[in-house]
């Protein structure tokens, strides 16, 4: 490993303080109105995400300072870890059932997600496999193979809970992952048949599946039973404009839009910042994406440069699903917008993976 270690990404560190910042405050606005009604106190869920955010820049400014290969020596035991939760948060009594989804164990006042952590957990895992097992990875049996089956064991217990926007948010991650190392089209092609039997299948399993397919279709159809969250999405998004209507003048707001603060922040954000709003939000993302890579492609060994990879495609493509979600490309699922959703495991998750980063970034030469 080399010795000489430079300071980490300064660019990386100003976006996401940047994009909390935004988030800390949109929070608020978002759930101000909600939260003065629920707990009788506007800053209920502004208070929670500034310590979220506090515990998370601590875990990030910590992580920035641990060698990056130090998580190729615990990627076996994390990946353990995050198994033996998800076994965990399904036992009733321990996993806490929300919104029709055993996905969180309670900690006292607050509750963590281990499906967001496994996500992480995943990535270093293949990393570790992937920079280990070049030679193979042109063949299915003895390169994809074994990756693929840990990678969809994680998905089919997630998706038990079930949780299939985290589960996919993982799967792609993984394939991206795959795919970059070096393995072949076909084996891709043989796969994506197979993953949209897998959907279809999945969606069929679950009626409420097929609604949110049917309602993203023409969410008009039923407008308010599964196409409620998108038409009143579009209605934030649409009178927002180029410039918005003001910070927190949202109308959406005001018990329209189920919980603004979580998943649709961004079509809250785009009410009340506008299309110019909206778009910077998506260049600082933008500007994650291309630090990221720098980032990998400097990486001074295939480990950082899958590591690096990895953390930078869980975040595309997390803010990929979610804005189509909110702005009506895509069906409905529970995904938040990276740094800006009110939650603590996944802001805690996105900044712990950012001092990952930085920490690659103090080696790598970009």
């Amino acid at each position: 490993m080399p010795l000489k270690k430079s300071t980490p990404d300064f660019i990386l560190i100003m976006v996401t303080m940047t994009l909390l910042a935004i988030g800390l405050i949109m929070v608020y606005s978002a759930s101000a109105v909600w939260a003065d009604y629920k707990f009788d106190d506007t800053f209920f869920f502004a208070k929670r995400q500034l310590l979220f955010a506090g515990v998370g820049l601590l875990v990030m400014f910590f992580i920035m300072n641990v060698e990056y290969w130090t998580w190729k020596s615990w990627s076996k035991v994390m990946i353990i870890v995050c198994f033996v939760l998800l076994v965990l948060v399904l036992i009733p009594g321990i996993g806490v059932l929300r919104n029709g989804s055993r996905s969180w164990i309670g900690v006292g006042a607050f509750s963590v997600q281990p499906s967001e952590f496994m996500k992480i957990a995943m990535i270093a895992f293949l990393s570790k496999y992937l920079s280990e097992n070049q030679k193979y990875i042109t063949s299915f049996r003895k390169g994809v193979l074994p990756a693929l089956l840990m990678v969809f064991t994680a998905f089919g217990m997630i998706m038990l809970q079930p949780d299939l926007g985290t589960g996919t948010v993982m799967v792609g991650t993984s394939v991206v992952m795959i795919f970059i190392s070096g393995a072949r089209i076909k084996h891709f092609m043989f796969l994506g048949m197979i993953g949209l039997l897998g959907f279809v299948g999945l969606v069929i399993s679950a009626p409420y599946r097929i609604k949110r397919i049917t309602s993203f279709l023409d969410p008009w159809q039923d407008p308010l039973n599964s196409g409620f969250q998108i038409i009143q999405s579009l209605y934030a998004i649409g009178p927002g404009g180029l410039f918005g209507l003001g910070l927190g003048q949202s109308r959406q707001k005001f018990f329209y839009l189920p919980e603004p603060q979580n998943d649709f922040i961004f079509a809250i954000l785009a009410e009340e910042l506008g299309f110019i709003g909206g778009t910077l939000v998506l260049l600082l993302f933008s500007l994650i994406l291309w630090r990221g890579i720098r980032i990998a492609l400097g990486a001074p060994d295939l480990f950082g440069s899958f590591l690096a990879l990895g953390i930078v495609s869980m975040i595309a493509i997390q803010v990929m699903i979610n804005v189509g979600v909110v702005t009506g490309l895509m069906p409905v699922t529970g995904i938040t917008l990276p740094f800006l959703s009110y939650g603590g495991s996944s802001l805690t998750l996105m900044l712990m993976a950012v001092g990952v980063l930085l920490n690659i970034s103090r080696y790598a030469k970009t």
